[in-house]
């Protein structure tokens, strides 16, 4: 089981141009954006980091890597090397058996677009890197055969 430290995060403005304005701008017509920060490119803060209470985000899309295998045996080595300290990037390469074996990386996807029990363990993990991945506990099998997951983003 992984254990996610509390960070806090605040709410990102909503809207184009909000700038203390209101949502639409300088019309100032919108929700008031006071207590709220933008931040980043197109004034949005990732929402990736945990809320205050230790849980996840809510996020309806996940930037997704995944280690695909037919066997059990294969997907248990992949699993093994990267425990080890094997880049996940790397071992996806070497073990996926779909089309994304470019490091395993399928990019963004939305909840409706994921087999359900893949869905279900990708949007339980946090983010984390290629170089220390979080990943469940367990492969993950569905029809297509065992993943190993891991989350580079959410939004």
């Amino acid at each position: 089981m992984v254990k996610i430290g509390k960070v806090a995060q605040e709410k990102t403005a909503q809207g184009k141009g909000a700038q203390g304005k209101g949502a639409q701008g300088k019309g100032g017509r919108g929700k008031a954006t006071q207590g709220k920060t933008a931040q980043g490119k197109k004034g949005r803060k990732k929402e990736c980091d945990d809320a205050e209470d230790g849980k996840l985000k809510v996020a309806n899309s996940l930037k997704v890597r995944h280690i695909l295998c037919e066997k059990i045996r294969e997907a248990n080595k992949a699993l093994e090397l990267i425990r080890s300290g094997e880049r996940f990037d790397k071992v996806a390469e070497k073990y996926s058996s779909d089309k994304a074996r470019v490091g395993g990386n399928l990019g963004w996807m939305v909840r409706g677009s994921m087999v359900e029990t893949f869905r279900d363990a990708a949007f339980k993990l946090p983010p984390s890197t290629v170089t220390s991945p979080i990943m469940p506990a367990d492969l993950v099998k569905t029809v297509h055969g065992y993943h190993i997951i891991m989350v580079e983003d959410r939004k």
